[in-house]
């Protein structure tokens, strides 16, 4: 694996961790798919530093359970602003 995608698994690590991000944000905020983050924060991050990863995916865990949630408000929030 090269250098700079080693230090890239790492940096979105820290990064999700620090700031609660999730995969959407985090692509965002790196310029990369939400896939890369994925794939950055599960299968590569596992290689280099498996305690790292295991944080981070917590973390990717409970905003994926709160998904639905946040949808539903952003929804809600949307139609709240259309009646105004």
């Amino acid at each position: 694996m090269k250098d700079y995608i080693e230090e890239r698994a790492v940096e979105i690590a820290y990064y999700i961790i620090e700031t609660k991000a999730t995969v959407r944000q985090t692509a965002k905020k790196f310029g990369i798919s939400k896939s890369t983050v994925h794939k950055d924060v599960t299968d590569r991050l596992s290689e280099i530093n498996p305690g790292l990863a295991g944080e981070a995916r917590k973390i990717l865990d409970v905003n994926k359970e709160e998904r639905h949630i946040r949808g539903g408000l952003a929804t809600r929030e949307k139609y709240l602003h259309m009646q105004h």
